[in-house]
């Protein structure tokens, strides 16, 4: 009898909030690969957070996972604070799990090898490629 495939295999959805502006990228339906997708404005009103979770129902997400900018220090500053906040409300509307991790050099990584895509969203997909090879690893 051949092992079981214990892989990682769900789409998932990464947010790089911002107040103004908030990332969007998304894996493939393997859990594999991250690819930016948009950007939604002013995420954490009633009209940003329906959009965040209209995306969750129209791509079929089952995981989402929210960039924690925290300081250089590892530490929660003011910006990590207002993220979570938007992760309380974002949780109170979407019935798949919301974690955060730790967003510390996406934007960095998306100013520096960016692409056609919008910066937030590509930060976006970095943030997600991280989480994705990290649980591949686990």
């Amino acid at each position: 009898m051949p092992p079981e495939d214990t892989s990682l295999t769900l789409r998932v959805l990464a947010l790089d909030y911002g107040s103004a502006r908030t990332g969007v990228a998304i894996s493939d339906a393997s859990g594999t690969l991250a690819r930016p997708v948009c950007v939604v404005r002013k995420a954490a009103t009633e009209k940003g957070l329906a959009e965040v979770a209209g995306l969750v129902i129209e791509n079929e997400v089952e995981h989402i996972v929210v960039g924690l900018p925290l300081t250089l220090r590892g530490e929660h500053g003011k910006q990590a604070a207002e993220t979570e906040l938007f992760v309380i409300a974002l949780r109170a509307l979407v019935a798949v799990p919301v974690e955060t991790a730790d967003e510390r050099f996406t934007t960095a990584l998306a100013q520096r090898f960016g692409g056609k895509a919008p910066e937030d969203a590509v930060a976006a997909a970095h943030l997600l490629q991280g989480w994705l090879d990290a649980e591949a690893r686990r």
